[in-house]
C-alpha cells in the first residue's frame, strides 16, 4: 500500500488536494476523529475504512498536479456538488466510456476516502477515464431529486469539455456504492436521465445498493421528517413512485450487481429484488454475491470480493459487442 506509514492527517493536509480535503468523507470531520492521528498501515484492518486508500491517494495527487481536476457544478452554490477527474493513461482508454463513480454514506456523508479515490484508481488502470461526482447530503426536502440535478450537472459539463476529456457525451457507465448505487439505480428511472433529457448509460454497476422502500427490506428509518428529506413525500408516496427502483426498471441499461452475503447493513434481498425485476423484464444482469465479508467491502483489496471491477468491466464489455 503506497504511503502506509503515512498519518491520514499528513496525506490530507497535503497543499495541492485542498479542495476535495474535507470531502474525504463529506459530513464527518476528520480532523476530529481518532483515525486522523492514524497510519494508513494502522487504519486498513478496520472493516469501515476498506480498499486501497493509499492507492487512492495516489492517484489523487497525480491528479492534482495536471491543474484541471476538480469541477464545482454549481457556480451560484460551489459547495453543493463537484467532480474529481482521474484520466486513464491506457491504451484504448479514450475509445471506451467514461465512467461516473458515486460514492456512498447513507445519505448523509460522501464516502470519497474508502469508494470514491480508490475505486477510480481501479477503473483507470483497467483502461477507463473516471469521473468522481461528491454529491449534496446536507438538505431539509427533496434531497434525491436535487441529487439526479447533480448527475445532470456533472454529465452537461463532461460534454461541454469532451474535446478536453477526451470522451463521448453519449458513452458512459455508471457506479454508485449503498446510497450512491441507489442513486445511480434511480437515474435509470424517469427521474433520471429521461427527466434531463441526456444520454441514457450504456451500462450500471450498483455495489451493495439500496433499491426498495417497502418492509421488512427497506433501509433507514420510516420517521415521516426524514421521508420528506429524501423523497419530497411520504415514505407510502415514495414507494408507490419511481422512487421504488425494482417496480421502475424499463429504462435500465445492462447492469452487474456486487455485494456480500453477510452485509450487516443493507439486506442483500435488496439486490436479488433488482436483478429479479431486470430479469423479468429481458434486460441484462449479473449478480454476485460474496460468500463472505460485509458492507463497504469498497474496491475489494484483501476480500473475497477482491477483482470485482475487473470482473464487471469484462462483463460489460461482453454486453456491448
Amino acid at each position: 500500500m503506497p504511503y502506509e506509514y503515512n498519518t491520514l492527517g499528513d496525506l490530507l493536509s497535503h497543499p495541492g488536494i485542498r479542495p476535495v480535503a474535507a470531502d474525504a468523507i463529506r459530513g464527518l470531520d476528520l480532523k476530529a476523529e481518532p483515525v486522523w492521528n492514524d497510519t494508513l498501515a494502522q487504519i486498513s484492518g478496520e472493516h469501515i475504512f476498506a480498499g486501497d486508500i493509499g492507492l487512492g491517494i495516489e492517484r489523487l495527487y497525480a491528479a492534482s498536479e495536471t491543474g484541471d481536476w476538480f469541477f464545482p457544478l454549481w457556480e451560484d452554490d460551489p459547495g453543493r456538488a463537484n467532480l474529481v477527474w482521474f484520466p486513464s493513461s491506457a491504451p484504448g482508454a479514450d475509445d471506451r466510456p467514461f465512467l461516473l463513480l458515486v460514492p456512498g454514506g447513507g445519505f448523509v456523508n460522501v464516502w470519497n476516502l474508502t469508494e470514491g479515490w480508490p475505486v477510480a484508481a481501479r477503473f483507470n488502470r483497467l483502461g477507463y477515464h473516471v469521473f468522481i461526482l461528491t454529491y449534496l447530503v446536507q438538505g431539509t426536502e427533496d434531497l434525491l431529486r436535487r441529487n439526479m440535478e447533480d448527475f445532470a450537472a456533472a454529465l452537461r459539463l463532461i460534454a461541454s469539455r469532451r474535446e478536453h476529456f477526451h470522451v463521448r457525451a453519449d458513452r458512459y457507465l455508471t457506479c454508485g456504492f449503498s446510497a450512491g448505487g441507489y442513486l445511480v439505480c434511480l437515474w435509470n428511472t424517469r427521474l433520471g436521465y429521461p427527466a434531463f433529457g441526456l444520454p441514457k448509460p450504456q451500462g450500471t454497476v450498483p455495489v451493495y445498493p439500496v433499491v426498495t422502500l417497502k418492509p421488512p427490506v427497506r433501509y433507514g428509518s420510516p420517521d415521516p421528517a426524514e421521508a420528506v428529506r429524501l423523497y419530497g413525500c411520504s415514505l407510502r408516496e415514495a414507494a408507490a413512485s419511481d422512487f421504488e427502483i425494482p417496480e421502475h426498471v424499463e429504462g435500465f441499461p445492462p447492469c452487474a450487481l456486487f455485494l456480500a452475503a453477510e452485509d450487516e447493513l443493507v439486506d442483500p434481498e435488496n439486490s436479488r429484488m433488482l436483478a429479479r425485476a431486470l430479469d423479468a423484464a429481458g434486460i441484462p444482469c449479473r449478480l454476485e454475491i460474496g460468500e463472505h465479508g460485509g458492507h463497504g467491502f469498497a474496491d475489494g483489496t484483501g476480500m473475497c470480493m477482491e477483482g470485482w471491477p475487473d470482473r464487471a468491466v469484462r462483463w460489460l464489455e461482453g454486453e456491448s459487442e
